[in-house]
């Protein structure tokens, strides 16, 4: 898989948005597994991949299970990148069955978020976010920490997926328009997703200890 495609690309090359469009019209009815998804994408590129499992925790329609399965491919992505070697997928989950009648309205609802981005995204914007082997790695590992943040066991909280699926959804579109300013809006929403972490956290513990301490003395 190519994982630069453009978004805008030359005459006769669908744009980003086109081409997850219709990523989501071949989804089949009923449910399909992980693998499945995957072979409906194609070539399409491992960042428009990204994207793709990025959009349904865009909008608030909560699906069971998504938010780990779509994490851990999304790091998977990251780490093909960081490695520079192809995808590699475990079978078993290649073979965890997703709702795709549940996930078409999704998908096509976090698309908004594409169009916008499509519209204040710039290519080769601040260029030094994005070039050399030094920022690839560095953008590499921001994108497989972001992964990670999705993957949290916090998917009962608002907000606690949308904000590092936010990140990811820059991440991708920054490396895919050769975009520093995207990537910087996207280690943006990473610190924002690890604040917020930590004060759900910490704000946990503090109830957890002031529970203690009531029903202790």
């Amino acid at each position: 898989m190519s994982d630069r495609p453009g978004p805008t690309g030359p005459a006769g090359e669908a744009s980003l948005r086109t081409q997850l469009e219709g990523i989501i019209e071949r989804l089949p009815s009923g449910s399909m597994s992980l693998g499945e998804l995957l072979a409906v994408i194609g070539d399409e590129g491992l960042l428009v991949l990204s994207i793709l499992l990025t959009l349904v925790f865009l909008i608030p329609v909560s699906i069971p299970g998504v938010s780990t399965v779509f994490g851990a491919a999304i790091l998977l992505v990251g780490l093909s990148r960081l490695s520079g070697r192809p995808l590699w997928v475990p079978k078993k989950l290649a073979d965890r069955q997703l709702p795709a009648d549940r996930l078409r309205p999704a998908l096509t609802g976090g698309m908004a978020w594409v169009r916008r981005l499509e519209r204040i995204s710039r290519p080769h914007r601040m260029p030094g976010l994005v070039d050399g082997r030094a920022m690839h790695v560095f953008n590499s590992l921001a994108f497989i920490f972001a992964a990670l943040l999705l993957m949290a066991p916090f998917g009962f909280v608002p907000f606690s997926n949308t904000i590092p699926a936010i990140a990811l959804l820059l991440y991708a579109v920054g490396f895919i328009q050769r975009d520093g300013g995207a990537v910087l809006l996207g280690h943006l929403a990473t610190i924002g997703t690890v604040v917020y972490f930590s004060v759900l956290i910490g704000g946990g513990g503090l109830a957890l200890t002031h529970l203690w301490q009531r029903f202790a003395g």
